[in-house]
């Protein structure tokens, strides 16, 4: 399976920074167990690919050029 790219810098940075507050919130009681769902945010900035944007067909990262194209 190829795994395209579709999280771009600036969706990765608040994917990053909303994953790790939600986590925060999680850890101090603010909120309750949802948000731990800051997890899949921090793992999907990570690896660059959202399955949920592959299924809506969106891709915020620049466009690439594939070899041989």
């Amino acid at each position: 399976m190829n795994i395209v790219p579709n999280v771009g810098s600036t969706d990765k940075i608040i994917r990053l920074a909303v994953g790790a507050l939600l986590i925060l919130l999680a850890l101090f009681g603010v909120i309750g167990w949802w948000g731990w769902i800051g997890v899949v945010l921090i793992a999907t900035a990570l690896i660059n690919w959202c399955p949920a944007y592959t299924l809506l067909g969106i891709k915020t990262c620049p466009a690439s050029n594939p070899p041989g194209a």
